[in-house]
């Protein structure tokens, strides 16, 4: 042997170890959303048994990085397309806003997580209801009639009213009968503004943050995409070679 070796086109060590931490971070991510999802089911007992897992068969390295490539793409194209829609059809978007908080009003109790966000929301944002307090008559325990016999009957929960810095025990019953209470009156004792109106207002108080957020991660899409394209088009000129 001579000692020489033909020195062809190689993957750039860079790109390939770089799109690996990035698909790693994003990969950890999914994980974590996945793992506290099953979570959730297995304390609400909906999670039996454990369906088995096929294997897959195994990929051109270039196709999976096209498709890992693809899916970005679109992923950002999806994004961009609900931003433009979203400045588009802003009234539409609120009027479905409203009526979703409300449909979630009505089954407050059914689901022990949707009541903790519709706790934390309005705990939150300072709010009561979709557009009002008046909407928890929506809810059969909550509302208003004659014939309720609930003992929240014409009240509201706990995370619409306004806490008293010295309670350091939530006061659960803090809500009963306030609704029984003139309008006006009521603002002694719970928010009275809609989730809905506070969430706008929150979102053009924090337009600069929520735009930063959403324009970095789509920087980082676009990242993922150029890291993918590159490491392809590495790849394909070593296969040229062989």
């Amino acid at each position: 042997m001579s000692g020489k070796h033909f020195k062809g086109p190689e993957v750039s060590c860079c790109v390939k170890y770089v799109l690996f931490g990035f698909n790693i971070v994003f990969w950890l991510l999914g994980a974590a959303f996945l793992g506290i999802g099953l979570w959730a089911w297995a304390e609400k007992g909906v999670l039996s048994n454990i369906s088995s897992i096929t294997d897959l068969g195994g990929f051109d390295p270039v196709w999976l990085f096209i498709v890992f490539s693809v899916f970005l793409g679109l992923i950002f194209f999806l994004e961009l397309t609900t931003g433009i829609l979203a400045f588009v059809f802003k009234d539409w978007i609120k009027d479905q806003l409203n009526l979703f908080i409300n449909k979630n009003v009505q089954a407050y109790r059914d689901d022990i997580d949707l009541q903790n966000l519709i706790d934390f929301a309005q705990e939150y944002w300072l709010c009561c209801g979709a557009r009002g307090p008046i909407d928890w008559d929506l809810n059969i325990y909550f509302n208003c009639t004659d014939f309720n016999p609930s003992r929240e009957r014409c009240g509201v929960p706990f995370s619409c009213c306004i806490k008293d810095p010295a309670e350091d025990v939530i006061n659960t019953q803090c809500g009963y009968d306030v609704r029984l209470k003139m309008e006006i009156d009521q603002q002694d004792y719970i928010y009275t503004k809609g989730c809905v109106g506070q969430f706008e207002k929150w979102l053009q108080e924090n337009l600069i943050v929520v735009a930063g957020i959403f324009i970095a991660i789509a920087l980082l899409q676009i990242f993922g995409i150029c890291l993918a394209q590159n490491l392809v088009t590495d790849i394909k000129a070593v296969k040229a070679n062989w």
